[in-house]
């Protein structure tokens, strides 16, 4: 009986280091300053991009160019 209990106790204290491990990473990666740092890193690659690159300057460029149209007539 005795090593059956010594044998839960032991279960018992496994499951509990697997719930506090469990718990700390969950705050980890719920920490709103590694969100927004994940969320920037990840806009910054898309800005990267080639396609989106060139397309937001495309964009810039005519919005830029119908200003001036706008502006001179």
């Amino acid at each position: 009986m005795a090593k059956d209990t010594e044998s839960i106790e032991r279960e018992i204290e496994a499951a509990r280091n697997q719930l506090a491990n469990t718990l700390d990473e969950l705050s980890v990666r719920a920490n709103p300053k590694r969100i927004a740092e994940s969320a920037k890193a990840t806009i910054a690659a898309k800005l990267q991009e080639p396609k989106v690159k060139y397309s937001l300057i495309g964009g810039g460029v005519l919005v830029a160019v119908l200003v001036v149209v706008k502006i001179v007539r």
